[in-house]
């Protein structure tokens, strides 16, 4: 049986994860962030108190069937209104998912339904059955540089021009979507990013019963780092930085292995600092090539090979030589 795959995350960095490891198995889990606040998803949350579509349906289209059926509906779902009427700059995908939710009042049998015309065979999930805020401690916008401010949004957080000192999620402690513990539990291997650090990767360590879950599976866990610090959330952050910010939200977390790529840690001082670092997550760091040359991005190849290597330290399976399925030409990527 093929491996069985779980990656935990939110928007561009989701895709990224979802495109490589679709190259590994076509069991693929997508567990989803549900706090964006801006865009088309902001807009439909608000009008119609949905769990904002955005990321999940990024997530489907990363998944869509490599058929010209299930690739002709991945472009549909990321296709977006233009014009200046009420329905400019609404992708079709968040539309269909929204209508599906009225109809089936539960947004994982839309997910789910969207998934069989999109001929997945993984699945996607949002990691809680409701729409969450995330509000966040923001310190140098005050005088006092010892004073913080209370940012509240996924894009407030986001853009702001503070520095991002500690997230919450509202309300607090919320209930985990159950298929979404179910699937961790019964995965071979589960990865968390890379993303938006504050607002699509720490969320899902702060839902209870899914950080509990992360901790009681006996699969691989594996983190993925981003391969540059973000404007606004994490500007001038290093690669201990990200996991200290980690720690400090969610202590006691551990991770097998940490996903970083070569290039962005160059200097041996500077990865035995890192490997300390990985150590007080009990974690081994996988220094590879998973950039895509000249980009900011993950190439799903590279990044698919290095999760393979994980994935097997944990298991006697034979390494994927070939990848099972293409990655998806998609049109737009944007993720609200």
């Amino acid at each position: 049986m093929s491996a069985r795959i779980v990656a935990l995350g939110g928007g561009h960095g989701l895709y990224a994860t979802l495109s490589a490891a679709r190259r590994l198995t076509p069991h693929v889990t997508a567990v989803v962030t549900v706090a964006d606040d801006g865009g088309s998803s902001g807009r439909l949350r608000n009008e119609l108190d949905v769990v904002p579509p955005g990321d999940l349906r990024m997530a489907l289209a990363a998944l869509a069937a490599d058929t010209p059926h299930g690739q002709l509906w991945a472009t549909i779902i990321q296709h977006r209104f233009g014009g200046s009427g009420a329905l400019a700059g609404h992708p079709i995908g968040n539309l269909m998912l929204a209508g599906l939710n009225e109809v089936l009042a539960d947004p994982v049998a839309a997910l789910d339904e969207l998934g069989r015309v999109l001929g997945l065979k993984g699945r996607v999930l949002p990691m809680c059955p409701i729409a969450l805020q995330i509000e966040a401690d923001v310190g140098g916008l005050e005088t006092d540089p010892r004073m913080s401010r209370v940012i509240r949004g996924q894009v407030g957080i986001a853009t702001t021009v503070g520095k991002v000192r500690r997230v919450r999620l509202l309300p607090g402690n919320p209930p985990a979507t159950r298929q979404a513990v179910d699937a961790i539990m019964a995965a071979d291997l589960v990865v968390l990013g890379p993303g938006s650090w504050f607002t699509s990767v720490i969320p899902h360590v702060l839902v209870p019963q899914l950080a509990a879950a992360l901790q009681a599976t006996q699969a691989r866990r594996a983190l993925v780092l981003n391969l540059v610090s973000e404007p606004g959330e994490t500007a001038g952050f290093s690669a201990e930085r990200h996991l200290h910010v980690l720690a400090q939200h969610a202590p006691g977390f551990r991770v097998h292995d940490i996903v970083v790529d070569a290039a962005s840690v160059p200097s041996e001082r500077e990865r035995e600092q890192l490997r300390r670092t990985a150590a007080t997550l009990d974690a081994a760091v996988e220094f590879s090539d998973v950039s895509r040359p000249g980009t900011p991005l993950h190439d799903p190849a590279r990044l698919a090979a290095a999760l393979d290597r994980v994935r097997l330290r944990g298991s006697t399976a034979a390494p994927t030589v070939e990848p099972t399925i293409p990655t998806p030409t998609v049109r737009s990527v944007d993720e609200r």
